[in-house]
């Protein structure tokens, strides 16, 4: 059988895939189940072309990975073809990890294991099917390589995932700000004392990349009525999980009634492989599957919530540059109470308080370094002659409250 298919993406035209192996791991359902995880969670709410999956996004970033390779090798650094493989199977692997909804529910399905710990053990159990070949992606991935641009191009502020995203997410949202010359960054890379940095030439397009990221954020990723969906979602979940431990039935598949019942550690994962293979079964459908069965159940709380967010009946949201005060706040709870007539501990899921955070640059620790033609290497802070990638280092911190429609009636004029 020919496993050196192309894949025709509607970014990037047509991917290669590089070699068998690459092709069987992308076979495996363990793989295949990303497509069947949108990769802006409920974002289609807001845009509706944003459906694509992080199966797409993982295919992306993998080409991103090849052209970036082949540009190094055509500038001389030697770059073997076991290095080169087991590169593309690292970032084709990065976020197999993701349970349903992608970051949405990441501390709600499982509150005490982050995806890329989960990543880790796809890895690790995929490595045992085929017969360890995947051994140099898995150092690659962790940063245990010696050569640790190779880890760089994987997870750093200018890495293959983000570049991938950027372009992706734009394209699927039609938000413009978004697009990244991706093909000239991974053109641009250099490597001094195995560390990846950006030809002085390119500087420019860097300061693209991050006002595009930052303009992402605040557009789509942290856009308000996103916020409002996704804080629904995680009030949903929140109180079928409340039920399902207080010994309330509610119909949905088994996978997800057995997290919803237990708060399994990393360690469990570890300890039971059993629990990562149905944990690898577990996609949106799970989720919608169960949310079009609650919007019907006897509890006013949950039926409520899933019923609005299934009929788009979101949550207001208000932005506040400071945090609300305990007088607001209150105001609302009692509003709500009243409306609704809830108890004490059931405001929870119909005032929720959080706040959401911008920063496009990381300038402390590990940054992105610029090779000046006197073989200099500088951060892209101090190299760039614009004041706005200074100001990108800044957190920008808005606080938001979420609450019905209703509770919010009389109080803006």
């Amino acid at each position: 059988m020919n496993k050196r298919k192309i894949i025709n993406d509607p970014l990037y035209g047509f991917i290669t895939i590089h070699s068998d192996l690459i092709y069987d791991i992308i076979q495996h359902p363990y793989f295949q189940r990303l497509r069947r995880i949108k990769q802006l969670g409920l974002t289609d709410l807001v845009y509706p072309g944003a459906n694509h999956t992080r199966f797409h996004h993982a295919i992306g970033a993998m080409h991103l990975m090849s052209q970036a390779l082949d540009s190094l090798k055509l500038k001389g650094y030697e770059i073997t073809n076991k290095e080169y493989e087991s590169a593309l199977i690292a970032i084709l692997l990065h976020d197999i990890g993701h349970g349903p909804f992608s970051h949405v529910l990441e501390s709600s399905i499982l509150t005490k294991v982050h995806h890329e710990e989960l990543s880790l053990l796809f890895m690790n159990v995929l490595n045992d099917i085929f017969n360890k070949e995947l051994t140099l992606a898995i150092s690659i991935f962790t940063g245990d390589y010696e050569r640790n641009f190779f880890h760089d191009l994987v997870s750093s502020q200018l890495d293959m995932d983000r570049l991938d995203y950027l372009n992706r997410d734009s394209f699927f949202t039609g938000v413009s700000e978004g697009i990244v010359g991706s093909d000239r960054l991974v053109r641009m890379f250099e490597i001094v004392n195995d560390e990846l940095v950006i030809e002085e030439k390119a500087i420019y397009s860097v300061e693209n990349f991050l006002n595009a990221r930052r303009m992402m954020y605040w557009q789509v990723y942290l856009h308000k009525t996103t916020t409002s969906a996704e804080v629904m979602l995680i009030q949903i979940v929140k109180r079928a999980k409340f039920l399902v431990k207080n010994g309330f039935s509610l119909p949905m598949s088994d996978g997800l009634s057995l997290f919803f019942a237990n708060d399994f550690k990393l360690i469990d994962f570890k300890e039971h492989i059993e629990l990562l293979e149905i944990f690898g079964n577990l996609d949106d459908y799970d989720l919608w599957g169960g949310i079009k069965q609650w919007k019907n159940c006897n509890d006013k709380i949950l039926s409520f919530l899933c019923k609005s967010l299934l009929e788009r009946n979101l949550f207001k949201v208000v932005l506040s540059k400071k945090p609300f005060s305990e007088e607001y706040v209150h105001t609302i709870e009692q509003k709500i109470s009243q409306f609704y007539q809830l108890s004490t501990p059931e405001l929870d899921y119909f005032r929720i308080v959080g706040e959401i955070s911008n920063l496009g640059y990381i300038s402390s620790g590990k940054g992105i370094n610029i090779k000046k033609k006197n073989g200099e290497i500088i951060d892209i802070t101090y190299a760039s002659d614009l004041p706005n990638i200074k100001a990108m280092s800044e957190i920008v911190t808005k606080h938001f409250l979420c609450s019905t429609e209703n509770v919010f009636l009389g109080f803006f004029k």
